[in-house]
């Protein structure tokens, strides 16, 4: 496994394991994640996987006093992290199942597309020379790997998007788009967890909550899960934010 550790000011390193964005990567991602956190490494705070890297947030004074208590005070709370990490990142590339496809979830989300749910859609259609429905199509008739979480909480960005239904983002970002909304930004697409500004077009919207900071784990999208767009109707999406919010 090729890896590079990077500090970040006093607080942060970057464990990068590439700069491609490609499933084989993300593997990875998700494999030496899980086995960071098994670890329990003194000191650190969270990590925060992307598309090819994981940033390691951590609290110096904690790993310094094991450093006093060790009397190696040639070593700054950085090194002995990064010293640990390369431990914990070598012993993972060891192991002969480390290159086993990690399977997450598949989490199907309905969205109703177009109309004010999805304003959006035709201009889509247009700029690609489909039909709205060819849209629709194209856009629920693959499942999506969750690379990362980032932007908003919750917000999952999802790769394998089919580049014929691709679209620059707005040129002027919208001041807010309602929570749940579906997006797509170049080939990309995503789902907005709460509202907030955003560039993305705006294809349709999901009746779920996606993202609830009250519960001890926040978002129901996690990061290796693989999400599948269902569509339904007004209608439905109507039956089923009855049914989602009471």
């Amino acid at each position: 496994m090729n890896y590079s550790l990077q500090a970040l000011g006093e607080r942060a390193i970057l464990i990068a394991l590439g700069n491609e964005i490609n499933e084989q990567i993300h593997q990875q991602v998700v494999g030496l994640l899980a086995e960071l956190e098994r670890a329990k490494l003194l000191g650190v705070v969270e990590y925060v996987p992307a598309y090819c890297s994981i940033m390691v947030h951590y609290e110096p004074m904690v790993i310094w006093q094991s450093i006093r208590t060790s009397h190696d005070l040639q070593q700054s709370p950085s090194q002995r992290l990064k010293q640990q990490l390369a431990f914990v990142i070598e012993q993972h590339a060891a192991r002969p199942d480390n290159f086993s496809p990690h399977e997450g979830r598949v989490v199907e989300i309905p969205v109703c597309y177009g109309g004010t749910y999805g304003p959006d859609l035709a201009e889509v259609a247009r700029y690609n020379e489909l039909s709205v429905d060819e849209v629709i199509r194209i856009h629920s008739g693959r499942t999506y790997l969750v690379h990362m979480l980032g932007f908003a909480p919750g917000f999952p960005y999802l790769g394998g998007m089919d580049p014929a239904i691709a679209m620059p983002r707005k040129a002027i970002p919208r001041a807010a788009i309602e929570a749940g909304s579906v997006g797509i930004a170049g080939e990309q697409t995503g789902i907005y967890p709460i509202r907030t500004p955003g560039g993305w077009r705006i294809i349709g919207r999901t009746p779920l909550k996606l993202f609830h900071p009250e519960y001890e784990v926040p978002s129901l999208i996690q990061a290796g899960d693989r999400i599948k767009f269902i569509p339904i109707s007004h209608e439905q999406f109507s039956r089923i934010g009855d049914l989602h919010w009471t």
